[in-house]
């Protein structure tokens, strides 16, 4: 979709338009509910978050000022709402390894993965790494941001980070070597 299709149709949505909604959903819902995925717990907990999300998304849509990507501006919304759900679930707590050293494993031989199986050992991740993890690697926010974000420290945010990467580097292999 080009720029000017995508600027017509934001338009049309903050004047309510129910067909712009329609096609800003149909093209942007894979990667938002994909969002949604690698935060919850479960697939009916993403669906929830999602849907929420789009209501979000078409209410606030008059706040949007064609500054910057309409795309992460949505995506931020998604991660925003995600984690406003796991701390309303008070189902995380983290710890603090400012001054702990995290020693990574070796590093193993570069394996093909697909998609889903990354996404189910995500998912699979305790909450607090999970967390770290989805910011790091998918959202792009630095370590400081994470921090900010998550009240933790920049230590914690890169000791979950290594700890997830761990955790999923084992996991993925295992499942390498017993499908050999």
């Amino acid at each position: 979709m080009d720029n000017d299709t995508l600027e017509n149709l934001i338009k049309q949505c903050q004047e309510k338009n129910r067909k712009a909604q329609e096609e800003i959903y149909l093209q942007f819902s894979p990667i938002l509910f994909s969002i949604c995925l690698r935060y919850a717990d479960n697939y009916e907990d993403a669906q929830d978050v999602f849907q929420e999300g789009f209501v979000l998304i078409f209410n606030k849509i008059d706040q949007f000022r064609f500054e910057g990507s309409f795309e992460g501006w949505m995506k931020r919304i998604m991660v925003n709402l995600s984690l406003e759900k796991i701390k309303k679930n008070n189902r995380v707590s983290f710890e603090d390894y400012e001054n702990q050293y995290i020693q990574e494993d070796e590093e193993e031989p570069q394996q093909d993965y697909d998609y889903q199986e990354i996404l189910e050992n995500v998912q699979n991740l305790p909450p607090q790494y999970k967390q770290v993890f989805n910011l790091y690697v998918f959202e792009e926010y630095s370590h400081q941001e994470i921090a900010d974000l998550l009240c933790i420290s920049i230590g914690t945010s890169k000791s979950n980070l290594s700890r997830a990467r761990n955790i999923l580097k084992r996991n993925l292999l295992k499942a390498v070597i017993k499908d050999e």
